[in-house]
């Protein structure tokens, strides 16, 4: 009977320990998915997804080498615009960073990101599913 409740015991303080660290377990981190890619021009992207406590960290990042330069970013979540404002590059490395925090709907989640240089047009376009 002791053996019984020592591990009865242990497997309750396990799952304590499971449910009060944060990013562990189902509801946190681990999960990732990194792409990259080519613009039409010289700049490159990069979309990084990530679970956050049940919903998608979203980072989508454009390096032009260029500080200064202005781009308009769209972001969608399955076919709907979840945001859209302009973007400037900054010093040191002549990028920008756009990140949010998106819903995790049932089923895999399809994410576009896609950003047009003001000046220019060059496009830069990156997906992933999640």
């Amino acid at each position: 009977m002791t053996k019984t409740r020592a591990l009865a015991l242990a497997t309750l303080v396990t799952v304590a320990a499971l449910v009060a660290v944060p990013g562990a377990g189902a509801g946190g981190g681990g999960r990732e998915i990194v792409k990259r890619g080519g613009c039409s021009g010289a700049a490159t992207w990069k979309l990084k997804l990530k679970a956050d406590n049940g919903r998608i960290e979203t980072e989508f990042e454009v390096d032009q080498n260029r500080n200064g330069r202005r781009w308009r970013v769209t972001l969608f979540r399955n076919g709907t615009q979840v945001f859209q404002g302009i973007r400037t590059t900054t010093a040191p490395s002549g990028s920008f960073e756009l990140r949010r925090l998106l819903a995790n709907g049932s089923g895999p989640d399809r994410i576009v990101a896609r950003a047009v240089a003001l000046r220019n047009g060059q496009t830069c376009r990156g997906a992933a599913t999640f």
